[in-house]
């Protein structure tokens, strides 16, 4: 079963310097929502944005062990925009 510190860590780990948020929506460690705020993002379209996320737990997502995972992504500038830290 996954936590979403598991998650974060394997986002940061793979998009250094970004803002991650994740958290468990179902309570059953399989279904997650992820907030990504990354510079590596600036200048991609959000299908390249989410690949580029979905990459770090791809591993995962073949095994089945996470089922589902939501993102929102935003560049730097979209993210401080909505104020959010």
């Amino acid at each position: 079963m996954l936590d979403p510190e598991h998650i974060r860590e394997r986002i940061l780990g793979a998009l250094p310097g970004s803002e991650v948020q994740v958290r468990d929506t179902t309570g059953t460690g399989d279904h997650f929502e992820a907030t990504v705020a990354s510079p590596a993002f600036t200048g991609k379209p959000m299908v390249q944005q989410h690949k580029l996320v979905y990459a770090s737990v791809q591993d995962w997502l073949q095994t089945g062990e996470l089922h589902a995972l939501a993102l929102k992504t935003y560049t730097p500038e979209q993210w401080k925009k909505l104020g959010a830290r």
